[in-house]
């Protein structure tokens, strides 16, 4: 009995969750016979060129080859960096692509050419926050649950068959880092059960997503980051679950932007009313600060500017914030 030949794994991807998925496929023996990564981005404060993580891992690892292109559209922007990338991928003719948080639209002369098509790796559970930010996005609406979905990729936004689906609840306490974490892990397990699949020439059973319940998670944006304290604690609490660790919720008091990393919504500011963004007490348990609809929210991290993160106690040592100070509201002066 001749032994099947290995399946032939190219990897498309650029941050963090898309290293891990990258690990679990080379640790799983799989051959990867091509990688493309985002170009080399500045970054720090230096704004020096970095890798990506995905980069990274194949220099490492000795993947390749790595290619680069900043489009794989030949009639785009870039099309002797798209051609020169479309061919290369042809003459390697890979068995199969795994998509992991890739940054570039894949087109369908791309889509075509593997044996088994473009397998995705997406972090929600689709056709839910289909789009750039599904962690975020989900933590931010107050979601219950979220999970991954493995998709057959077509020419859409997130819009192809659906392989598999595996949910995982999000906590009270979970940031989009530890979502992150947790969400990348479980995409590395499964994207490997369904290469083990195709590798057995089992083929992976396709569901079309249903048309009912799409939703979009839209890029985060740095001018998301303020807290609007006229809204209620709970959306503030989850608004900076969600931009943890980027791009930071924050309130501003006088002219000192604060970052607040983790806080919790409570049901009752007081029994006398306080306008929104008035702070009712500081103290080693956190600062409270009136929101909308009689809440209140209780900052328990915070970061002052050219500072680190700290709990309250310590932050309140270096900038004390007693109960009336104000911070800034929409609609109000400076």
């Amino acid at each position: 009995m001749t032994q099947a030949q290995p399946l032939r794994v190219a990897f498309a991807g650029t941050p963090e969750f898309a290293r891990a998925a990258l690990e679990a496929i080379h640790a799983a023996g799989f051959p990867v016979v091509a990688v493309l990564t985002q170009p080399d981005r500045p970054a720090g404060r230096g704004m020096q060129l970095q890798a990506s993580p995905v980069k990274q891992f194949a220099i490492e690892q000795g993947l390749g080859p790595l290619l680069q292109p900043r489009s794989l559209r030949r009639h785009g922007k870039y099309p002797e960096e798209a051609g020169a990338a479309v061919d290369t991928l042809a003459d390697i003719a890979p068995d199969v692509m795994v998509v992991a948080a890739y940054g570039l639209i894949l087109p369908a002369e791309v889509l075509d050419l593997p044996r088994h098509g473009c397998l995705n790796i997406h972090a929600s559970l689709l056709p839910r926050w289909r789009g750039a930010a599904p962690i975020h996005r989900a933590i931010e609406a107050g979601d219950a649950e979220t999970g991954i979905t493995l998709m057959q990729m077509d020419e859409g936004l997130d819009t192809g068959a659906m392989l598999s689906r595996e949910a995982v609840p999000i906590g009270p306490l979970d940031s989009t880092g530890t979502l992150h974490d947790t969400l990348a892990e479980l995409g590395g397990r499964m994207i490997v059960d369904a290469l083990r699949q195709l590798a057995a020439a089992q083929p992976l059973a396709a569901t079309p997503q249903p048309e009912a319940g799409v939703t979009y998670a839209e890029k985060i944006a740095k001018d998301e980051a303020p807290l609007d304290l006229t809204r209620p604690a709970a959306a503030l609490a989850n608004q900076v679950r969600a931009f943890n660790p980027f791009p930071g919720a924050t309130i501003q008091v006088g002219d000192t932007l604060i970052k607040c990393w983790q806080a919790l919504p409570l049901a009752a500011a007081t029994s006398l009313p306080h306008p929104p963004g008035t702070v009712l007490a500081a103290d080693a348990a956190g600062v409270i600060i009136a929101c909308g609809g009689g809440s209140a929210l209780q900052v328990t991290e915070l970061q002052k500017p050219g500072g680190r993160r700290q709990p309250a106690q310590q932050f309140l040592q270096g900038m004390p914030l007693p109960p009336g100070t104000r911070c800034q509201v929409p609609g109000t002066p400076g």
